[in-house]
């Protein structure tokens, strides 16, 4: 038996390969499956199934696409409904892979689909359970999801999910290991470890969700307090994993397809695209198109991707480093952004070398920054706990998550400077803002990390929403 998992970190993903005498399962893979197929073919095997824990939110899964090409059966648990072909099996269903047996634990309550599966292994023994939403290490899958499409308030559907983990999970060994959907930096739970495999018995001692004495008013109370509101494209990816989507190499293909600097100016003037730029923060600022956006590819690529731009029918024009396009497609396309109409050709470079427009962003080192910092308006673009837990005391908490709701607090005139924790998010608000014909901030370059170690007085703050 083999059990490798495959994680992504931008997405904060685990994605299962489990292998038994030739026989191939993956649960909850991304949407682009040549590395299952690849590895399968690599070790003489077939995929057979292929589980989904739960229509996703946050990714699309590569489901449909590797039945397709594998002729493997799509498994889900109870009450899932599909607009393709799927096995919806049964509570407690067993599936044979090879000498091993995978059971179907229904786990509802972070949506009424969620299952979890338990692993046999070749000696009947209770081995691993794969959990997707429904268990995290050291937190539990959100219950507001699925608030619209099961007609539960979150509070009933925590309420089925402290059943669910107290009369399916919390029964079995603490041998058993847990592989979770996600870790630390998912948006699908509050307070995720960044560990990505644990003990069962380990989490029902450290795991808040888990605890023995824990009434059901306490859980409902603790899973739904302190939630931020989902990001906009959630309901959307749902819909695709749901419905279906097409090939993610139609995708890559059309996306991917390279535009001149007046092709691409000529779309961007006359189309609804919008100029998306996946370098690096430092090469944005140094250079970059009129009104594009800027969202790097060293950083959350593909999440701040559906938070801020939200539509993922939105077209798309890219501004890729040499060699990144297709990669850039690819992450796009795991978060449900299809419509990429084409990529710069030679990229800024190209543009540059045929005399169009460009802009950049004004940046200050920290030291130079701490010179001015008290007598300066500041804005603080890191999320609300990161503010809370230190702060400089004359900012202003804009998260960039929400940076639209604040955009008639920022000067008309006077400049004031923006920071973030290294620089990233920081420069994608200084995106965003000057797209929206604000040009009057200065950028502190790297962010809190690099301010923390400068003069500047900085104070711990704890903010309302901190608190619930």
């Amino acid at each position: 038996m083999k059990i490798e998992q495959i994680y992504t970190g931008c997405l904060a993903q685990g994605a299962y390969y489990i292998e038994s005498n030739g026989e191939v399962a993956i649960i909850d893979p991304l949407r682009e499956v040549h590395p299952y197929m690849d590895k399968a073919t690599t070790h003489g095997a077939k995929i057979k199934y292929i589980f989904e824990t739960h229509f996703h939110a946050d990714f699309v899964s590569g489901h449909v696409t590797l039945a397709n090409k594998t002729g493997a059966r799509i498994i889900y648990g109870p009450n899932a409904e599909t607009n393709f072909d799927a096995v919806i099996a049964r509570d407690g269903q067993e599936f044979t892979l090879g000498n091993i047996v995978i059971k179907v634990l229904h786990t509802p309550g972070h949506t009424m689909e969620s299952s979890t599966f338990l692993l046999f292994d070749e000696a009947k023994k209770e081995h691993a359970i794969f959990t997707g939403d429904t268990l995290f290490l050291g937190d539990v899958g959100r219950p507001d999801l699925a608030q619209k499409s099961s007609g539960m308030t979150k509070e009933l559907l925590a309420e089925t999910l402290y059943d669910s983990l107290r009369n399916k999970i919390m029964t079995l060994p603490d041998s058993v290991l847990v592989y979770p959907g996600h870790g630390a930096g998912s948006a699908c739970g509050k307070n995720m470890s960044k560990e990505t495999v644990g003990l069962l018995g380990d989490q029902k001692a450290t795991n808040y969700a888990l605890r023995s004495d824990m009434t059901k008013e306490e859980f409902v109370k603790e899973v739904t307090t302190g939630l931020q509101a989902p990001p906009v494209y959630f309901p959307l990816n749902v819909q695709m994993n749901k419905e279906g989507y097409a090939d993610i190499s139609e995708v890559i293909e059309k996306g991917t397809h390279e535009l001149t600097p007046d092709e691409f100016q000529e779309i961007a003037e006359n189309s609804h695209a919008l100029i998306l730029d996946v370098r690096t923060q430092d090469e944005f600022a140094n250079s970059h198109i009129p009104n594009s956006i800027f969202i790097g590819l060293n950083g959350g690529f593909a999440p701040w991707v559906g938070a801020l731009i939200g539509d993922v029918k939105q077209p798309l024009l890219l501004v890729a480093p040499e060699g990144k396009e297709e990669e850039a497609i690819t992450r796009l396309s795991r978060v449900g952004f299809d419509y990429t109409l084409g990529v710069l050709k030679g990229g800024m470079k190209a543009w540059e070398n045929a005399s169009k427009e460009v802009e950049k962003v004004e940046g200050i080192d920290a030291v130079k920054f701490s010179e001015v910092a008290s007598e300066s308006k500041i804005f603080d673009v890191r999320k609300e706990t990161e503010f809370a837990s230190e702060r400089i005391e004359n900012a202003k908490n804009t998260p960039l998550s929400n940076l639209n709701s604040f955009l008639k607090e920022f000067p008309e005139v006077e400049t004031f400077y923006l920071h973030c924790a290294g620089g990233y998010r920081s420069m994608i608000a200084a995106s965003i803002l000057k797209q929206r014909g604000i040009h009057n901030f200065i950028d502190v370059k790297g962010g809190f990390a690099a301010i923390q170690k400068t003069a500047i007085k900085t104070t711990a703050f704890v903010c309302p929403s901190a608190l619930k």
